[in-house]
């Protein structure tokens, strides 16, 4: 259907239909008065715009209908595309297999102290998925090695994140965390984060802050969007509560998809990593992103030790500079000690095992890429 505007005020509509999100001319859309069975919906047709409210429906909403499992397909297909580009034809002879990278798996029972992270049951109405594990053994004191590492993340927002709106990646000092981890939710005006590079503040008003930045930023450069992290601000349009995962001193330690914390931030003598991933559309997206993730900091870690750099200064604010695109799988020497990857339990609020990263079926899909030693 072609037609640009829809009022449907004061009716008794239970339901808005996923199909409506397939009207591409729908600029105006009055949906208020409506007793609808999705009640962050009905507070967004209430609050927020037309597009905001398709994007929604086309997400699936809460339910995640036939909308959302199109959308899941066809993410899937640009991922397969994608490992296909990087994995090659497959054709694996003995100097290919050498020059995979190596990534050693610690799993739970061989760790004596494993790091555990709790989620509470608000979090599934707000962004229900969440794959965590620790990374030791990475290199990011010679030359640019932090500005490349920092870079790389970006780009993968950008790409297989979808800029964040299938996933976000938090990347963490493990040595600045104290465990166990919950994963929570908090009201906008009683959460409060130090983000990178700021002052301790509640979300509420780093939300109002960064959105008046946002607006000065484009008149300043005459542009019609907003860039950076103000893309992101519309992801939490219509929440009541807000995700963020707390550590054991009851800090906020990340507050996604805006920002983590300024005292867990990665340094240049940061040498143990504690990544994560989190997502409102499904657990198979976390763990996919987490895969490249780790692949990418593998890539990078083998490139800085073969291109033998010197310690470069410790000034970090330029530090998302353009991504730089290194090609270490052309390279045949293998890296001297594998990356170490130790699994993380999510588990629910009575100790029951949600999800387990690294398990045996993870990491598979960079296999033409990784060997992995389990």
């Amino acid at each position: 259907p072609l037609f640009q505007s829809l009022d449907v005020g004061n009716n008794q509509l239970r339901e808005l239909p996923a199909a409506l999100a397939d009207c591409p001319r729908l600029k105006e859309a009055n949906f208020r008065g409506n007793q609808l069975k999705d009640k962050r919906l009905e507070k967004m047709v209430n609050g927020c715009q037309t597009k905001a409210i398709l994007e929604y429906l086309r997400a699936g909403g809460r339910g995640k209908g036939k909308a959302e499992s199109a959308r899941e397909e066809a993410r899937k297909k640009k991922r397969e595309k994608q490992q296909k580009k990087d994995g090659g034809d497959g054709e694996q002879d003995e100097l290919e297999e050498a020059s995979k990278l190596l990534v050693k798996v610690l799993h739970v029972s061989e760790n004596p102290v494993p790091l555990v992270v709790k989620a509470s049951p608000g979090i599934k109405d707000v962004r229900p998925f969440i794959v965590c594990c620790v990374l030791k053994g990475v290199n990011l004191k010679p030359g640019n090695a932090l500005k490349r590492f920092l870079s790389a993340q970006t780009k993968l927002h950008e790409d297989i994140c979808e800029k964040r709106t299938a996933a976000t990646i938090a990347t963490h000092d493990l040595q600045l965390i104290k465990g166990p981890l919950r994963y929570d939710v908090q009201p906008p005006d009683e959460l409060k984060i130090t983000p990178l590079g700021r002052k301790e503040i509640k979300a509420k008003d780093l939300l109002h802050q960064l959105q008046s930045e946002a607006e000065e930023q484009r008149k300043q450069k005459k542009r019609q969007n907003v860039s950076g992290l103000h893309k992101y601000l519309q992801l939490l349009d219509g929440k009541d509560n807000y995700p963020c995962l707390v550590d054991a001193e009851g800090v906020v330690i990340s507050f996604p998809p805006i920002t983590n914390s300024e005292k867990t931030k990665i340094r240049k003598d940061t040498r143990d990593l504690f990544l994560e991933v989190t997502s409102d559309t499904s657990l198979q997206i976390c763990k996919d992103v987490m895969d490249t993730l780790i692949l990418k900091i593998a890539e990078l870690n083998r490139f800085t030790l073969e291109n033998k750099e010197d310690s470069g200064s410790d000034h970090e604010s330029d530090a998302l500079s353009g991504p730089v695109n290194p090609n270490p799988s052309q390279n045949t020497e293998p890296m001297n000690s594998p990356l170490v990857v130790e699994q993380v339990r999510v588990v629910d609020t009575d100790g029951n095992l949600k999800v387990l990263y690294p398990s045996k079926t993870d990491l598979t899909t960079v296999s033409s890429l990784l060997t992995v030693m389990r």
